[in-house]
């Protein structure tokens, strides 16, 4: 057996192969639950009616994926230019910090000039940590991978030194945390959720916009091709790789911003919590489509949800919880493979095996 690429696939069989895996991915499931003595039909039943049983439900669904769908616009620019961004997470944290800073400490200025004030500080914070690995890509062709993993650990243990030190309760009778924010600093809420997820509508359009009809959009695309015929064309290549993943970071850093000042209304090393990576997912599963990654994120962010209720419900562990998404997942991405690629029998080489 050996891999081929295969011709280009018509948009409907694109449909119906990725449909064939989430059937799949269900039947592999239910043989999960099965094994645990649960009805698979039931249990699915209810990660559904779990993310929309009520009007409190929906708005906790809608919360888990403001951030998610953040996050996935940044590195969708970034993954369009083929600079494998994988610091999403370290960039949302700091985003997150920036914008605490004044939360913990100007909360006292109106309304109208500290909300601004947060979102350019998280814009700065995510866009700035992600200029370092670019940097250092355009000066020294360090691997951005291994790069932006890294500073995602940096960040994150930079939010432990702050709780522990620097920013640490007082009130806390000596427990590591950093004081909840004062109500002035938390974003306001619209229908029961918070204004984030305006944000991120806005951003879907703006994102989507930006690469398709833009002159910088088109530019990150021919990089995204082929840098020595970005270079031939006359494009500045390490311009415009400072200035995406600027944008990139700038957008994590929003997400950041939201999910501290929106959501957890305190700064926490949890303040993440694997959004960082699974907005890569998200992204890769919308083929790097702004509007795409809008749909993907809202299912994402269900499958979270129902999973939190069937745990409760059916006594599932939260381990059992995340092989269930696990396999979903699993299907799912395994099937771009073959949007691509194919198995043949090798003939030739079966045929001289058998004569030996």
């Amino acid at each position: 057996m050996r891999i081929v690429k295969t011709k280009e696939k018509s948009a409907k069989e694109q449909f119906l192969l990725r449909l064939g895996a989430f059937v799949l991915a269900l039947c592999a499931g239910g043989l999960f639950l099965l094994l645990l003595g649960n009805n698979p039909f039931a249990v699915y039943a209810t990660i559904l009616s779990g993310a929309f049983r009520s009007k409190m439900a929906v708005q906790a669904t809608i919360k888990i994926m403001i951030p998610l769908l953040i996050a996935a616009l940044g590195v969708t620019l970034s993954f369009k230019m083929k600079f494998w961004n994988i610091g999403g997470e370290g960039q949302l944290i700091m985003g997150g910090v920036f914008a605490s800073y004044f939360a913990l400490f100007h909360s006292d200025l109106p309304a109208f000039l500290l909300f601004p004030l947060m979102f350019l500080a998280g814009l700065l914070g995510g866009g700035i940590w992600a200029l370092i690995p670019a940097f250092f890509k355009v000066r020294f062709g360090t691997n951005e991978t291994l790069f932006t993993l890294m500073l995602n650990y940096i960040a994150l243990y930079i939010v432990a030194w702050l709780q522990e030190g620097p920013w640490r309760d007082p009130a806390a009778n000596g427990f590591p945390k950093i004081a909840s924010f004062e109500k002035s600093a938390v974003l306001p809420k619209v229908f029961g959720v918070q204004v984030g997820w305006i944000i991120a509508l806005v951003l879907v359009v703006l994102v989507f916009v930006y690469l398709r009809y833009t002159k910088q959009g088109y530019e990150i695309s021919v990089v995204g091709e082929s840098r020595p015929t970005a270079t031939y064309a006359g494009m500045n290549v390490q311009r415009i790789i400072l200035r995406t993943m600027f944008l990139s970071g700038a957008i994590a850093g929003i997400a950041g911003m939201v999910q501290a000042t929106g959501s957890d209304r305190t700064l926490t090393v949890g303040i993440a919590g694997g959004v960082g990576f699974t907005a890569i997912i998200v992204a890769w599963l919308a083929r790097l489509n702004p509007m795409s990654s809008l749909v993907i994120a809202f299912l994402f962010a269900v499958l979270e949800k129902g999973s939190s209720v069937i745990q409760s419900e059916f006594g599932l562990s939260t381990d059992c919880a995340d092989v269930l998404q696990g396999i979903i997942l699993f299907f799912v991405l395994g099937c771009e493979f073959f949007v691509r690629y194919k198995f043949v029998r090798d003939h030739k080489q079966a045929a001289e095996g058998g004569a030996k």
